[in-house]
């Protein structure tokens, strides 16, 4: 084998590592560009499900029911869950009561109407 051949070699060798590299730039400048905007579209729609979530923030009983005490992300609205302590919180339907401003009066609330406790906050 001559230098020339080995040259030739050589440059078959360079000129197909160059057209691969070339397919595979072009292959990732395209999944680039389709990629890129599905991901963001996505995160966007999975951030604004995230943004509109409620928190749990306890549970507990009282007399014969069983609440669970929730507020809104910003925490500016509390509301509770009630169930009858013989029902299963996991299957049967709450019964969720209106808004509170905070989240000891959303539990005073179910303290002197459904726990039976005689507070100075119940209404006599």
């Amino acid at each position: 084998m001559t230098r020339v051949d080995k040259i030739q070699i050589c440059s078959y060798d360079i000129i197909d590592v160059k057209a691969i590299i070339g397919v595979s730039m072009k292959t990732t400048k395209i999944l680039k560009i389709a990629l890129i905007p599905i991901l963001t579209i996505s995160t966007l729609l999975s951030v604004s499900k995230t943004a509109l979530a409620d928190y749990l923030r306890s549970e507990g009983r009282g007399g014969d029911y069983l609440y669970e005490l929730w507020s809104t992300d910003d925490g500016s609205n509390y509301y509770l869950k009630i169930w009858n302590d013989k029902e299963d919180p996991k299957k049967d339907p709450s019964s969720q009561t209106g808004s509170f401003e905070s989240s000891g009066e959303a539990l005073n609330y179910f303290d002197c109407y459904y726990a039976n406790k005689s507070l100075p906050e119940c209404p006599k």
